[in-house]
């Protein structure tokens, strides 16, 4: 094993070890101490793979959570049934999965760090990478302008999805999932109006052959997914 994958394997080993303590004390530095502690790991390691503490032991959760997901999304079996539904299906039943393989209460710890002031830029990034993550797995191979507005559009349904979920004490949430749906419907109606109206009106028309078109020059990052982004 080498050293990059001896501190991976550490990573993993204390944010395993966290996970009994954040519904208690949140994603916090008493919840990185505690893992410390039941891992037996030494602190100055564990400090240098968490610098900031709890944040980055959320980070590393939903992280996980994203890798997770597209590994389950890889899987022959999944691939196939994915295949078999619309695309709209495709993108709700990853929400979904995404959703179901994850702790509740640890997300909800999450949000609630997230929103403070000086960590929604982390927030916002790894609601980013999860869209990413959906996308890539879906097969999209957008390269332009379109690469940052279907993750843009995809991190605003799932993260208004999340905090639904976070409520719902419907049976098996099935009003999540309803409630997804809708979201999703009103996305492809918007999407469906805004191609009508740049294909068939003129000021529609006009702003494609104009300022559309230099967006077109966008390329999507490489090796990135944190950089800001349709159904």
């Amino acid at each position: 094993m080498n050293d990059t994958q001896a501190m991976e394997t550490t990573k993993s080993r204390l944010l395993q070890a966290a996970l009994p303590h954040v519904p208690f004390d949140g994603w916090s530095d008493a919840a990185l101490a505690a893992a410390i502690t039941d891992s037996q790991t030494p602190p100055g390691l564990a400090r240098a793979l968490f610098p900031r503490g709890g944040i980055d032991l959320a980070l590393a959760y939903h992280a996980a959570g994203d890798r997770q997901l597209q590994q389950t999304l890889a899987t022959t079996d999944m691939a196939a049934d994915m295949a078999a539904l619309r695309f709209r299906d495709r993108v709700a039943t990853a929400i979904r999965l995404r959703l179901q393989l994850a702790d509740r209460e640890c997300v909800r710890r999450g949000a609630a760090l997230f929103a403070l002031p000086q960590n929604a830029g982390a927030g916002s990034r790894a609601l980013w990478a999860t869209a990413d993550t959906i996308w890539t797995a879906l097969g999209d191979t957008s390269t332009d302008f379109n690469w940052y507005t279907k993750r843009a559009s995809l991190s605003a349904v799932y993260a208004a999805t999340v905090l639904f979920w976070l409520g719902d004490d419907s049976t098996d949430q099935i009003a999540t999932w309803q409630f997804l749906d809708r979201r999703i419907e009103n996305v492809m109606r918007f999407e469906k109006a805004k191609a009508s109206f740049l294909r068939e009106n003129s000021l529609g028309k006009a702003l494609v052959d104009g300022p559309l078109k230099m967006l077109e020059r966008i390329r999507a990052p490489k090796g990135t997914n944190d950089l800001p982004g349709k159904l």
